[in-house]
């Protein structure tokens, strides 16, 4: 689900955003200064941060909250006219913003657009096979949502395996790709590997390698 954090006072705009964006599924959370700020990104690292300034003075405390909450995140701000166009026009952080007053459905217009961006990018992040997800930039594997712990190189294998899904490797190929070709050990090192990965990953209800007898390998179709 996509998180998005507010960082304004709780006027009835805001509470009125936040309500419209909850009901098309998306979580909100609002910060009305920069500790909760601080506390609520750590608990739950927002995916958008959208920021309603009240005054030109802001401008600078709210960037120094934006960089010690250290997330490289799309930064929407409303603000007020006139006095803080220069400062817009230089800031290389902000990705979109909004001058008051504003209409309610044009800024949940924009949201949605930096929403689609959002996803759009996720998606080509994420590996979904089934119940499983493997974040190739986090290298965080989940199944069900429930964390999975693996070692860095039963990741690999993993991640090798579900991003060619339904094709068949032999040993020797793993090794090539996996272990690329700096290891010196044997292809009886796959089959631990396997035998390993099968134990965290796989269950009754999951399924997800098949052993193609006298062969190799394969991550299987619709796990």
């Amino acid at each position: 689900m996509i998180n998005i954090l507010i960082i304004a006072d709780q006027t009835e705009s805001i509470k009125e955003l936040t309500a419209r964006l909850i009901r098309n599924g998306l979580y909100c959370s609002v910060a009305n200064d920069a500790e909760q700020a601080f506390s609520q990104a750590e608990d739950r690292s927002p995916d958008l941060i959208l920021v309603d300034m009240n005054n030109p003075v802001d401008m600078q405390h709210t960037m120094d909250i934006y960089s010690q909450i250290r997330i490289k995140k799309p930064l929407l701000m409303v603000v007020v006219p006139e006095a803080m166009l220069g400062d817009i026009a230089d800031n290389i952080i902000l990705t979109d913003f909004m001058i008051k007053p504003y209409e309610i459905s044009e800024l949940f217009v924009r949201i949605q657009r930096l929403v689609r961006k959002i996803r759009n990018t996720d998606s080509k992040k994420i590996i979904k096979r089934g119940d499983l997800e493997i974040d190739t930039v986090s290298c965080e594997v989940s199944i069900d949502s429930r964390l999975i712990e693996l070692t860095f190189k039963e990741y690999e294998l993993l991640r090798f395996l579900a991003a060619s899904e339904g094709q068949v490797f032999t040993r020797e190929a793993l090794l090539n790709k996996v272990w690329k070709y700096d290891f010196l050990g044997g292809e009886r090192t796959v089959d631990v590997h396997i035998r390993r990965l099968r134990s965290k990953i796989e269950d009754a209800d999951h399924k997800f390698i098949d052993t193609i007898r006298s062969i190799g390998y394969r991550f299987r179709k619709d796990a």
